[in-house]
């Protein structure tokens, strides 16, 4: 009788293993480019993608303050005390009325070059012989370069143009060299210095970007393979181990795999990508100072600022530390806006998918 019973006990470990072995993850599958409403795409993503840019504008105007700022220099949260008693909160809406203007075409911009470019790079690779995973980091680090090109034809303009009200204190506004708003700093720019005002550090924004988009796609991509791969350990081993309960709750479906919910993809999709926007704004934030310096300060009779000129100053200031003056603010900004652009963005591709090609999430 024991020996039956050990015997049983075995083949039941025997079965949960062959059973865990069995099991996948079935993943999302990925919605491309070929399967997207255009339209409906473009629509949604402006109204959502605005909305993310309102909640995350105050902290990219404290960064931009940061950056330019003289000594002695203050902490974030010293700087944020000082711009509200000051100027008060609106202050931390500066320029937000260009911005918006600009992120709409250039989001849209950066969107299609993005899913294009990533559709035909993956294809490719995957052709050439290349892993799923190595495809899917390379595929990323190429749409996210050339997404960065693209949208920083029509985002420099509105860049030069936004951060020059951001940092014009109230008292400076109402005198002659002031922006009394966006059309007229547009305005002011193309009479002193023509359109290569309004594409003032243009160079420099594309070497910031370009690397940043890329880094920060690659790492998302790398991210979401090693937190799925967490994932789908912990969730194979759970649904073993409810028996009978996981499969019901599947349908029936036997030992077939395992499908994550809506909430376990929105929190993987949310974690990759706020690692990955801690790894771009660290390893980018010194291109970010000098584009934003060159962009926003004027030198007088000695002309627009250049890379050199803008590195030296820097290193006069403070060392190879100034160059991450506001790497706080730019860290929080990038990691927030990377989680709620990546959910809001994910979520957006699942909108826009045809409805006879529409995959569940």
């Amino acid at each position: 009788m024991e020996l039956r019973k050990r015997t049983a006990a075995m083949g039941s470990e025997l079965q949960g293993e062959v059973e865990e072995s069995s099991s996948e993850l079935q993943l999302p599958a990925d919605i491309d480019w070929e399967k997207l409403d255009k339209s409906r795409f473009f629509f949604l993503g402006a109204g959502l993608f605005s909305v993310v840019s309102a909640a995350l504008y105050p902290a990219v105007v404290l960064k931009t303050r940061l950056q330019v700022s003289q000594p002695p220099f203050p902490s974030a949260t010293a700087a944020a005390a000082f711009i509200l008693r000051r100027e008060g909160p609106l202050a931390f809406y500066r320029g937000f009325a260009t911005s918006l203007a600009g992120t709409i075409p250039a989001r849209a911009l950066y969107m299609a070059a993005l899913e294009i470019t990533k559709s035909a790079v993956g294809t490719t690779v995957l052709r050439l012989g290349v892993s799923e995973p190595a495809a899917s980091t390379a595929a990323g680090a190429a749409a996210g370069l050339s997404a960065a090109v693209a949208a920083q034809v029509v985002w420099t303009p509105i860049d030069v143009v936004s951060q020059r009200l951001m940092v014009q204190s109230n008292s400076y506004r109402s005198t002659a060299s002031g922006y009394r708003g966006g059309l007229d700093a547009f305005r002011k720019i193309i009479t002193s210095d023509g359109i290569r005002g309004l594409y003032r550090g243009f160079g420099m924004s594309i070497l910031t970007y370009a690397p940043s988009n890329a880094v920060w796609w690659a790492s998302y991509s790398i991210s979401q393979k090693i937190i799925w791969g967490g994932a789908g350990y912990y969730l194979c081993r759970y649904r073993c181990g409810v028996e009978e309960v996981g499969n019901e709750e599947k349908g029936g479906s036997g030992g077939g795999g395992l499908k994550p919910g809506n909430k376990t993809v929105v929190v993987v999709h949310g974690l990759s990508a706020a690692m990955a926007g801690a790894a771009a704004a660290l390893v980018t934030m010194p291109l970010d100072t000098i584009k934003t310096r060159m962009q926003v300060i004027d030198c007088g009779e000695e002309g627009p600022m250049t890379i050199g000129r803008t590195v030296r100053s820097l290193l006069r200031e403070g060392g190879w530390g100034a160059c991450y003056r506001g790497l706080g603010p730019r860290w929080a900004s990038m990691s927030m806006s990377a989680t709620t652009m990546i959910t809001t963005y994910e979520f957006l591709k699942r909108l826009s998918a045809k409805r006879q090609e529409s995959l569940p999430t």
